[in-house]
């Protein structure tokens, strides 16, 4: 399950039994049509729907991971304070802009809790999918992701989401420094390049598209 010229070294090699999804930052205020929004992003929200219905299939865990920004710029990385302070609201906790992408929480499931996910604390959806908040660049930084993930029995973890220089990179550069094996979802991730996907393919990473990734997920009996 890995493209021309990727290592099938056994200790790169994705455990489907115990992945989990992790996404990143897909959020209304981000999609590719908002003020503040990221080219590419809405437009790789069917795909990306298609991995997280099979995860749940699966019975897998996910775990969507957000930005919220207070008003004011606090606790924001140093480089959106300016923009914040001068009034951009961009996820601001409790918008409907903080919200996930349309058609990505699972049914039945109740809207983002601004003051569990800021106190540190995940939000549960359902048994197996959650919501993490984090106040940077990368997944793991301030977040009790890692924690979740040990109490999950989560060796592999499959990366989507939103704008692949910044968030979902840094995320995959600290699960790396933690040794999970990774997958990157190739066509459901925003501002992706060529030169990204080599870049992070370096340093292990599984790049597997959609399609590769619900094909790849052990069936539930």
């Amino acid at each position: 399950m890995t493209h021309a010229g990727q290592s099938p070294d056994p200790h790169l090699v994705p455990h489907w039994e115990s992945a989990a999804l992790v996404t990143i930052d897909m959020q209304v205020d981000f999609l590719s049509g908002s003020p503040y929004g990221l080219a590419g992003t809405t437009e790789i929200v069917p795909n990306l729907r298609r991995v997280t219905d099979a995860f749940r299939a699966a019975q897998r865990p996910i775990v969507h991971i957000v930005r919220l920004y207070q008003p004011d710029g606090t606790d924001a990385d140093l480089a959106r304070r300016t923009l914040l302070a001068d009034g951009a609201r961009i996820v601001a906790p409790g918008s409907p802009g903080s919200q996930l992408a349309p058609g990505l929480l699972p049914t039945g499931a109740p809207q983002l809790d601004h003051v569990r996910l800021l106190g540190g604390k995940p939000q549960e959806l359902n048994p197996t999918e959650y919501v993490i908040f984090k106040p940077r660049w990368g997944a793991f930084y301030r977040t009790p992701l890692a924690a979740l993930l040990d109490d999950l029995a989560v060796d592999t973890i499959v990366f989507a989401g939103c704008n692949l220089p910044n968030c979902p990179r840094a995320s995959i550069i600290e699960a790396s420094e933690r040794d999970y094996r990774i997958v990157l979802a190739t066509d459901a991730v925003s501002q992706a390049s060529l030169h990204g996907f080599r870049e992070v393919a370096g340093i292990g990473v599984q790049l597997l598209t959609s399609d590769e990734i619900t094909a790849a997920l052990p069936a539930v009996h």
